[in-house]
């Protein structure tokens, strides 16, 4: 109950918070930070999973209602990053979980930042209801090594 209240019912509530001002300001831009596992599943990871894939439907349900008052709504989906939360040890070996990624290295808060930033923009201003991921290629797959490509 506690992730969900935090990240799905948070984010529920911080939309709601911004409609009214961005409506009388013209329009604006609303970012949901959901995650890759928005996308696919973790196991043990159930509340987690749930409350960042409820994400993705809030979004774009209020993309669906918002878009003729000039309010885009995105989703953001990060992938591992090296904060508290992605590293809690403060492990200096973090980048070596992530050596069969497409890029071999923990995300850095400045990589979704960036992302933000742009989704934010007016380079951005025909996207609406859609999932902008952050996570390094993890959503794509694993380089094997024994394969063809491979490293």
């Amino acid at each position: 109950q506690r992730v969900i209240g935090i990240n799905q019912v948070g984010t529920f509530l911080g939309m709601r918070a911004v409609i009214a001002p961005m409506k009388a300001a013209g329009g604006g831009s609303i970012i949901n930070v959901s995650s890759i596992d928005g996308l696919q599943a973790k196991n043990g990871l159930v509340a987690y999973a749930a409350s960042k894939w409820a994400i993705r439907g809030m979004t774009k349900v209020a993309a669906l209602e918002l878009g003729r008052h000039g309010i885009r709504v995105n989703s953001l989906h990060p992938g591992g990053v090296d904060t508290v939360m992605g590293n809690p040890t403060g492990s200096a070996e973090i980048d070596s979980f992530y050596k069969n990624h497409p890029i071999p290295r923990c995300g850095r808060p400045i990589d979704i930042a960036r992302m933000a930033l742009f989704m934010a923009s007016d380079e951005c201003s025909y996207s609406t209801g859609a999932e902008f991921i952050a996570d390094g290629g993890w959503s794509a797959g694993q380089v094997v090594a024994a394969l063809p490509g491979g490293r």
